[in-house]
């Protein structure tokens, strides 16, 4: 048992290194891309050659880049003073070894943002007033002085040793066509969540080391390759079934065309064997990459394969769609095979079951729970949060694709909330604030913003649990009304009231009407609207405001009863059904046989 809980402690702590080297790469991908496509055209090697254009190459390499990084991981510490601060040493470092400094920029830069925080801490409350600005000053310009200084006489050249061993280790690698076996741990860990940690925190400092020597680099490509994941997918599509088949075809063209790897790691981890297959793939597409000696002249942000053309070294294309093509049939072979076996012996193959299982068997091997429920916070009313984000470890990918799908469900049903996305490290600890991550992420999401409210989902792209979430909530939002006429014992467990008979013959369309607040009415006009599409009935079904209602007696007006009153108050000829719940769809089952 303590070993199991060193296991999950250690994993968490390289989780939270892995994030933290990332977060600092991450929004300066822009700058490497720009880079990089300077260093692709312009120089001697490039696509067109130009001397002047190309003396940009080194000094965006050589100070730009790390400086940008410096800065980041200061700002991550310890806002704007912590980013000039980290800035600051960022350039000793640089001055100090003649190697490119990211490494350096990684340690000097939140070393700079933690020293300036402490001091803030100890003595921000001791100035005297009129001198915060003069002591804030030079707070920040003698301890970035003090750290520039530094850097320049220990961290430059140690970094600088430790750079070339690394770059020794992968050369002897390359040169003994071994690169490949550095697969099999680069793909199990991208399915548990290090990928960013991977690409932006080993390889993209290490490739701009290559690419800076050679005009290319292999490394661009070890964590990027889209195809292991590709593989595992079309074997899914065309040898599984239940709802693992029916996604795998959207999840295929998100992760290979829009770069999102993250949509495939649920199909691996719902069949541990898998990792055999993404291994085996990307193992045969390194030996196939390092066969022809093909590399990119930039990171690849996201692994899309058309961000990967566009980084692609000249002359290198055959080469990369060659190693691409090759991981994604080895994958698909192995994983068909597990697949096909799994069936042959009974294996039940439901999607959301096997996710469901995999999750809960890891989780106890680490001591958690990964149960949703238990995982998760009650959903809040809306009034009680001002906004929500959906947060993973580098606030981009997955991430961003599931703040969108929930932002269209919330435009679509009229409501007025902030949906973004953001990394886990980014957040900030506020209350009115609901937070949304994947189940294996949660509980650091939890430690960085313990006031907010989280819930957690197994896949950024369901759908179906966005909708339930705004379910809870409009639930909470729109407590149920206590009915001012009295219901018979003798009545339908619907609890529906009206005046008078409801004459379904004459009704053209359907209204779920508020008076002011939304609340759940958007919801409920949207499950109805649903069941008659499903049914093949062509009533339209809307949510109203009661001011906006039309006093036509084919209208037929669904509210709840303190709603419904009002109605009948203000349209003699309408027809209304009120219920205590909007959202129990049970209460239209009447309506809905009668229109069938």
């Amino acid at each position: 048992m303590d070993n199991t809980k060193n296991n999950a402690g250690l994993k968490a702590k390289v989780q939270k290194l892995g994030s933290y080297l990332s977060s600092m790469v991450m929004p300066n991908i822009g700058a490497f891309i720009a880079w990089g496509v300077l260093t692709a055209l312009f120089i001697p090697d490039g696509y067109f050659p130009n001397e002047d254009f190309a003396g940009i190459v080194g000094p965006m390499l050589s100070y730009l880049l790390p400086i940008l990084i410096g800065y980041t991981g200061g700002k991550m510490v310890h806002g704007d003073r912590g980013a000039v601060v980290g800035a600051i040493a960022t350039v000793g470092a640089i001055v100090g070894s003649d190697v490119t400094m990211f490494i350096g920029a990684m340690v000097m830069g939140p070393l700079g943002g933690w020293l300036i925080k402490k001091f803030d801490e100890r003595y921000q409350d001791k100035i005297p007033s009129g001198f915060e600005m003069l002591v804030n000053n030079f707070s920040s310009g003698l301890i970035g002085f003090a750290l520039a200084l530094i850097a320049f006489v220990v961290v430059g050249p140690v970094v600088a040793s430790l750079t070339s061993m690394i770059g020794v280790g992968v050369e002897a690698l390359v040169q003994a066509g071994l690169l490949p076996l550095a697969n099999i741990l680069i793909e199990p860990a991208k399915v548990l969540f290090l990928n960013n940690a991977l690409n932006h925190g080993i390889f993209t400092p290490l490739g701009s080391e290559q690419v800076a020597e050679a005009g290319k680099s292999i490394l661009y490509l070890l964590e990027t390759n889209p195809g292991p994941g590709l593989g595992v997918l079309l074997a899914f599509m065309f040898l599984g079934k239940g709802s693992a088949k029916g996604s795998a075809p959207g999840a295929a063209i998100i992760h290979f065309l829009g770069g999102i790897h993250e949509i495939y790691f649920p199909y691996v981890m719902m069949k541990p064997l898998l990792f055999l297959a993404v291994i085996a793939g990307g193992m045969t597409g390194t030996f196939v990459f390092s066969l022809f000696d093909v590399g990119l002249t930039g990171a690849a942000s996201p692994g899309s394969i058309v961000a990967i053309t566009a980084m692609t070294a000249q002359g290198s294309h055959l080469g990369v769609y060659a190693g691409v093509i090759a991981s994604a049939i080895v994958s698909f072979l192995i994983a068909g095979v597990i697949i096909k076996s799994d069936r042959k012996a009974g294996v039940d193959d439901t999607f959301e079951e096997q996710v469901a299982a995999t999750q809960a068997a890891k989780a106890s091997s680490k001591g958690q729970s990964t149960d949703v429920e238990a995982l998760s916070d009650s959903a809040p009313a809306f009034e009680e949060i001002d906004q929500i984000i959906f947060a993973c470890d580098a606030g981009m990918g997955s991430s961003a694709m599931g703040a969108s799908l929930l932002r269209k469900k919330v435009k679509s049903q009229g409501i007025d909330i902030k949906v973004t996305n953001s990394a886990i490290n980014n957040l900030k600890d506020d209350s009115k604030t609901l937070v949304i991550t994947q189940e294996e992420l949660t509980n650091r999401a939890r430690k960085q913003s313990p006031s907010s409210t989280h819930l957690s989902v197994e896949n950024f792209l369901d759908g179906d649990r966005y909708d339930e979430i705004l379910n809870d909530m409009y639930k909470k939002s729109d407590e149920p009304v206590a009915t001012s006429e009295p219901v018979m014992a003798s009545e339908p467990e619907t609890a529906a009231t009206s005046v008078g008979p409801i004459d379904y013959s004459a009704v053209k369309q359907v209204f779920v009407a508020y008076d002011g607040k939304v609340g759940a009415s958007t919801m409920a006009a949207s499950q109805l609207r649903n069941q008659f599409t499903k049914n093949g009935i062509n009533v339209p079904v809307e949510a109203k405001d009661i001011n906006d209602l039309s006093n036509d007696s084919s209208n037929l007006v669904i509210a709840t009863p303190e709603v419904g009153e009002k109605v009948r108050q203000q349209y003699a000829n309408v027809m209304v059904d009120t219920y205590d719940k909007l959202l129990n769809e049970s209460h239209y089952n009447q309506l809905i046989e009668y229109f069938k």
